[in-house]
């Protein structure tokens, strides 16, 4: 059956993959970056939520949110940085957004809408690290 839409997805694929990457790299990049200049902060509600070894967990999530960011945005090892930052994003959701637990000054509904939408950051994140250089469309399918 012919999709109506084929020809119009055909010509934005290009446009809608630099944006769908840019746009996801951005999300990490920017909040890497402000862990580094709100360092002291982000370190103290990570301990807050339990996060076992904060520090050096800290200081490696900053290079990998950076790094990965960058990778999407620039369009270099998009898989593995997809990969990556999918399994940042499932811990971050397990320690951080952890809306089961109670803690001061803590908002339950808050925490469990960032936990619902970074299961769909992790979704888009999957698809990335699933394609294939080279991969048919749905158009060369038919």
């Amino acid at each position: 059956m012919n999709n109506p839409l084929t020809p119009l997805l055909d010509t934005l694929s290009r446009p809608m993959d630099i944006a769908g990457r840019v746009l996801l790299g951005l999300y990490f990049l920017i909040p890497g970056l402000s862990k580094v200049t709100g360092f002291s902060g982000t370190l103290a509600y990570m301990e807050q939520h339990g996060v076992p070894l904060a520090l050096p967990v800290l200081l490696l999530t900053i290079p990998l949110q950076v790094g990965a960011g960058l990778a999407l945005i620039f369009n270099r090892q998009v898989r593995t940085a997809a990969f990556v930052l999918a399994g940042m994003t499932l811990l971050i959701n397990l320690f951080m957004h952890d809306f089961w637990n109670d803690y001061p000054g803590g908002n339950a509904q808050h925490e469990l809408q960032n936990f619902i939408k970074n299961l769909g950051i992790f979704a888009g994140l999957l698809l990335l690290a699933a394609r294939r250089p080279g991969a048919r469309t749905e158009a060369a399918q038919a």
